[in-house]
């Protein structure tokens, strides 16, 4: 909803944080992890994830989403490829600037969720957020304002908000990719 905000830049202000998208082999499909979020949590609670969090001092973003993958997930057994970054996302109701950044890895990472920053964790094929059928928007209300969110689903759960941006970039471009192969 636009309420009088800006989204061109994130003010001055705006708390850094990074996500990352690790593409995993697992059952010759390719997955990627989704979190969901604990209801004690300050922010964005019970919503659906990825992993990640606010940088540290002296942190980069990269150093960042890698570091708050492990601290998640417990999946330090596994040599993740950092492919690159997406476009940063400003998230207005925490003050969040996001930093995604794309990793791979030939194989399953073992994860053992942290239960103080996961309630539950999802292995989403690939192919489940390329399919259309998976994608649809649903009423939200803000400062008493509803609004038309876009979400992907998976098992239930509406994946929206920032995770949904940036999801959606991933799949456009893989989509983009895909189209100039084929030319």
């Amino acid at each position: 909803p636009r309420l009088g905000r800006r989204y061109d830049q994130p003010p001055p202000h705006a708390r850094p944080a990074a996500v990352l998208i690790l593409l995993y082999l697992h059952e010759g499909r390719w997955h990627l992890p989704l979190t969901l979020r604990p209801a004690h949590l300050p922010d964005h609670a019970g919503q659906v994830s990825l992993p990640g969090g606010a940088l540290e001092p002296g942190e980069t973003g990269r150093q960042a989403a890698l570091r708050e993958f492990h601290e998640e997930l417990g999946a330090a057994d596994r040599q993740i490829e950092l492919l690159g970054g997406l476009s940063p996302v400003y998230v207005h109701a925490s003050n969040f600037r996001i930093e995604p950044w794309v990793g791979s890895s030939g194989r399953r990472p073992e994860m053992v969720p942290n239960a103080a920053e996961v309630e539950k964790l999802f292995e989403v094929p690939l192919e489940h957020l390329l399919d259309p059928a998976n994608f649809g928007t649903h009423e939200r209300h803000y400062q008493g304002h509803p609004y038309t969110a876009p979400h992907f689903l998976w098992q239930g759960y509406r994946i929206w908000g920032a995770t949904c941006m940036i999801l959606g970039e991933l799949a456009t471009l893989l989509d983009e990719l895909k189209a100039n192969q084929s030319v």
